[in-house]
């Protein structure tokens, strides 16, 4: 499955159908009264959250989404059909925004929430609205109202409780594959991760968080450099943020820099966030070389090695208390 998380399409509500201008013709009523029946609604472009995806792929292969037109009104009071809906499926974190003023319309996030964002024209009037104490038989009645049209740009933020930011090649893919059901692409060389991963890390009585790994940031990512401006976006709605940096780095402290400058440029809220520093890879560290030094002093920092599966509870249960807290 490709992972699309942004796509630009159109939408077109239907319109609604006419009214209808009609006389009842009975054998005993050659001159009955008007009896045009109102034209149906048009159908809505609905968006609707289908947590069971997770990318924006099936909708992008089409660029034009048209709903049904009602139908015209009838005689005999006949009313138009409506025009059926059309349902467009998205996953949950979907913002929906629109293209030519770039304003957000909706934030879907949760299970089965709709949003309709083109709405169908009313149906017309038919002849027998009309019908007044003077008026007895009128010849008019109403074209049905266009349907709502846009173009609207969806951008696909994932929903997580954590979100892991390191340079490439640090460790993200492996930890994320030892502690959770995640499965990602993993290699010993650097853009082995190229879309976000999520994974489910479940600890104590049933409880368990999601967690998301973006690809490796380089520096310059907030500006596009190695398209980490698309990447951030998934860490913006996690509760907590873990730095993680490799123990075999030739400096911790400049790679730290890196990255949380790389946050402040993207989006300054981020530096607020709950975080944690995972120094990672201490598996192949020198026995009784000097100690890491701690990076921040506000920052709790833990030691890890994905794997011999070296303090990984203790990573797992910091990461628990950082989200509930």
């Amino acid at each position: 499955m490709k992972f699309i998380d942004h796509i630009k399409l159109s939408v077109q509500a239907g319109d609604g159908g006419m009214g209808c201008i009609a006389f009842l013709r009975e054998k005993h009523r050659p001159k009955g009264g008007p009896c045009g029946g109102d034209g149906g609604h048009g159908g809505n472009v609905v968006f609707k959250v289908n947590e069971q995806l997770v990318t924006l792929q099936d909708i992008s292969v089409k660029s034009v989404y048209k709903a049904e037109n009602g139908a015209h009104g009838g005689g005999k009071n006949m009313h138009g059909k409506n025009g059926k809906d059309i349902i467009i499926q998205v996953p949950p974190g979907t913002l929906v925004r629109e293209h030519k003023t770039q304003q957000i319309l909706k934030d879907l996030i949760s299970q089965s929430q709709t949003f309709i964002v083109a709405k169908g024209g009313n149906g017309g009037f038919g002849n027998a609205r009309f019908k007044t104490n003077i008026q007895t038989a009128p010849k008019i009645a109403n074209d049905g109202q266009k349907g709502e049209k846009n173009i609207i740009e969806l951008e696909l933020k994932v929903l997580a409780d954590v979100g892991l930011v390191g340079l490439p090649n640090a460790g993200k893919s492996t930890f994320i594959s030892r502690i959770s059901n995640a499965r990602p692409k993993i290699a010993d060389y650097p853009f082995t991760t190229l879309v976000p991963n999520l994974g489910i890390i479940k600890y104590g009585d049933y409880k368990s968080f999601v967690m998301a790994d973006i690809p490796g940031l380089l520096e310059g990512a907030a500006e596009g450099k190695g398209l980490g401006n698309q990447f951030l976006r998934h860490i913006e709605r996690t509760k907590i943020l873990v730095y993680m940096i490799e123990g075999i780095s030739e400096n911790i402290l400049a790679d730290f820099n890196t990255l949380s400058n790389e946050l402040r440029q993207h989006n300054f809220d981020l530096l607020s966030r709950p975080c944690l520093i995972l120094i990672t890879k201490t598996d192949l560290l020198i026995k009784d070389s000097n100690p890491i030094t701690q990076i921040h002093q506000d920052i709790p920092q833990i030691n890890i090695s994905s794997v011999s599966g070296d303090n990984l509870p203790n990573a797992i249960k910091k990461m628990a208390e950082l989200i509930n807290s």
